[in-house]
């Protein structure tokens, strides 16, 4: 089997890997994300797709937002100027490549059930903790993609009507209170306040420029105030994750995204607030929460999985 191209695209970047048939990311490359069109983001991918030098390999895409099943990029909220965007046929002309096309939290759970933390496992739900809210499901050993290829788009369910605004327009959705995005926005609220000196001294002295990766870097040196943030945000995160698996009843919950990398400083607490929300904590097996072992190369590693299918 010849090697394949994974590209995750995102809100904040575009992630591209060259993988072999084993599994080993052999190459990769990353650039930001732009926001000024389609033209702009082929570009952009098919940058990537040069520099990993491989001409005859195939393309798998794992886009953030609802992607058909002809590839057709229809909604992106947080690629506001990428809409009902012809992605599968634009980056193919543009790059020479034969190219798939899906959601990018779907191929990320592709990932870790190919050589990630769900090997083995039949029931499966994966969440994306990044500038919004992906999902992905494992069904009885298959991924579930909807009627319409756009299932699993968990952060767009609602939690709080008169909640934040979320990205695509509605007020209280779980990713506006739940996502990277939102830790940041909950960080630079409590600066606002007077607090968090130690979040701004991390976003190197700009109050506005707080993010949550600056309340995570606080947290690793201890600091008390992005420890309780943390803590509050656990707390949101939980709320829905116990929603999702009163339902969808998984074997074990795959958190990917960059904020895996807190390990037990967000992993503690979302554990034990999942354990107080989730229906019968005590009568039914305990559902394991565990970070992606892909870390942020899940969605690029299994959209190059994605890619094989056009080898057959």
């Amino acid at each position: 089997m010849v090697a394949t191209i994974g590209l995750d695209i995102g809100g904040t970047k575009v992630l591209g890997v060259l993988l072999a048939d084993d599994g080993t990311v052999l190459r990769e490359e990353r650039l930001a994300s732009p926001h000024t069109g389609l033209d702009a983001l082929v570009a952009t991918g098919a940058a990537i797709v040069s520099r990993l030098d491989a001409p005859d390999a195939p393309i798998g895409v794992g886009a953030a937002g609802l992607v058909d099943k002809d590839g057709t990029l229809r909604y992106a909220p947080n690629l506001p100027n990428v809409r009902g965007a012809p992605l599968r046929d634009a980056l193919a002309h543009a790059t020479g490549h034969a190219v798939v096309v899906d959601n990018d939290a779907a191929v990320a759970t592709l990932g870790e059930v190919t050589y990630g933390a769900a090997v083995g496992r039949r029931d499966v739900l994966l969440v994306t903790l990044g500038t919004g809210i992906g999902g992905g499901f494992l069904f009885d050993g298959r991924m579930y993609r909807g009627a319409h290829n756009f299932g699993a788009e968990i952060g767009h369910f609602t939690v709080d009507p008169a909640g934040p605004l979320c990205a695509c327009g509605e007020r209280g959705h779980w990713e506006s209170i739940a996502s990277g995005s939102a830790l940041g926005r909950m960080a630079r609220e409590l600066v606002a306040k007077g607090g968090g000196s130690a979040l701004v001294a991390a976003a190197g002295g700009d109050p506005g420029a707080v993010t949550g990766n600056d309340v995570g870097t606080a947290a690793a040196q201890g600091d008390a105030d992005a420890r309780s943030l943390l803590v509050q945000y656990a707390e949101n995160v939980a709320l829905g994750l116990a929603g999702l698996a009163n339902i969808l009843d998984p074997e074990c919950i795959v958190i990917a995204g960059g904020l895996v990398e807190l390990g037990p400083l967000l992993f503690g607490p979302l554990q034990e607030a999942f354990g107080r929300h989730i229906e019968g904590a005590d009568y039914r097996p305990t559902v394991a929460i565990v970070p992606a072992q892909l870390g942020e190369r899940a969605g690029a590693i299994g959209a190059a999985v994605l890619a094989r299918r056009l080898l057959s």
